[in-house]
């Protein structure tokens, strides 16, 4: 079932998610709903408070970024993984800046820097623990989705100029006014 993303301004993108159990209700169907939800939205990565669930999961697939035509025969290959209860061990390597984007923000996009390195633990969808090292890309896409089980948007990371430039169109989005090419779930005003 695709799920509505929440949008700019609901509160629980800012929440710090909560640690999950095996037992968790529903998970497998919240995992199944948010991999349908997140290529129903075209994107590569969806954390469970994107749609409206504060609990440490995300889903990435990363295959779709891989070019048959590619020329950088050093790139680490793209993945498909479940991650919950993932928890950051390390970040390194000299920052560089990549443009990203947010389900939860249509129609935005800015440079971040990150370190281009990281390892993470994290738990796959039959609560088996993994502990992994990923670079460039593949690197990004889990800080990112990392980030939202952290409560912290991408715009957050922005320079500030950047920031103040947007200020405008993220209260556009939190008030409702935007187009997106799939359903999202607006702060409501009252």
């Amino acid at each position: 079932m695709v799920l509505p993303i929440y949008a700019y301004g609901q509160p629980v993108l800012k929440k710090i998610a909560a640690f999950i159990e095996p037992d968790h209700p529903g998970l497998a169907d919240i995992i199944a709903n948010m991999w349908e939800t997140m290529y129903h939205a075209e994107g590569v990565g969806l954390a469970a408070p994107q749609v409206g669930i504060p609990i440490r999961l995300f889903v990435i697939d990363t295959l779709q970024l891989d070019k048959p035509d590619k020329k950088d025969q050093d790139k680490e290959p793209g993945f498909k993984k479940v991650f919950i209860n993932a928890q950051m061990l390390d970040e390194n390597g000299p920052v560089w800046t990549y443009e990203e984007g947010c389900l939860s923000i249509p129609n935005i996009r800015g440079d971040v820097e990150r370190p281009p390195v990281i390892r993470i633990r994290y738990l796959d969808e039959n609560f088996q623990e993994h502990e992994e090292t990923y670079s460039g890309v593949n690197a990004r896409v889990i800080q990112h989705e990392y980030d939202h089980i952290e409560g912290v948007l991408f715009v957050e990371r922005l320079k500030p100029l950047k920031k103040r430039l947007i200020q405008r169109r993220l209260e556009s989005i939190r008030a409702g006014k935007v187009n997106a090419d799939y359903k999202m779930r607006f702060l409501s005003v009252r």
